[in-house]
């Protein structure tokens, strides 16, 4: 199953249709407009980081792990906070996130103050379901079983590379330094 396909499969779409109001369409195209650059921006924090995937899974879980994408798909008000956080953590400052949601907004064809309220869900939804899959992820055949609490960085690896983005986050961030 691709991420978005997953994403959609735990509730996500209808998570953001009831988080801000509009229909599962609008919901879905948005998802899908903002989910490469969210994809990239936590690839790019596992090439920076000394352990790679797995240094990306700890900063997941720091961040809250699978508990994101509980309080999101969770009939209550989602903690937008924790969505600002993890954007924070792989896009570095809020001048990236905006890029993020014009970029989307010229794909997509939705207003990018909708697709700026989008963007911290769609992070809690992408980080939340990579950290409940990378603790998941059975351990590879032939070896010794990790400890319980030991994410498999290498399904997280898998999932972010097989689900696209092509450098967009680059050219978006690109398109910021000749502002």
């Amino acid at each position: 199953m691709d991420l978005m396909n997953g994403l959609a499969h735990t509730g996500g779409v209808e998570a953001i249709s009831r988080e801000l109001g509009v229909d599962q369409s609008t919901a879905q195209s948005g998802l899908g407009a903002l989910l490469p650059a969210v994809v990239d921006g936590m690839r790019g924090q596992a090439d920076s980081h000394p352990q790679g995937f797995g240094g990306l899974a700890s900063i997941l879980a720091g961040l809250g792990g699978g508990g994101l994408l509980s309080n999101v798909v969770a009939p209550e008000p989602t903690n937008i906070s924790q969505g600002n956080e993890v954007l924070g953590q792989i896009f570095g400052n809020k001048d990236t996130s905006r890029a993020v949601a014009a970029d989307a907004s010229q794909k997509s064809g939705l207003s990018p103050d909708l697709l700026k309220k989008m963007l911290p869900i769609v992070a809690m939804l992408v980080a939340g379901y990579l950290s409940k899959q990378t603790q998941a992820a059975p351990a590879p055949a032939g070896a010794d079983a990790p400890p319980a609490a030991a994410p498999d960085s290498g399904i997280l690896g898998q999932i972010l590379n097989s689900a696209g983005g092509g450098g967009i986050l680059g050219s978006i961030l690109g398109g910021l330094t000749r502002r």
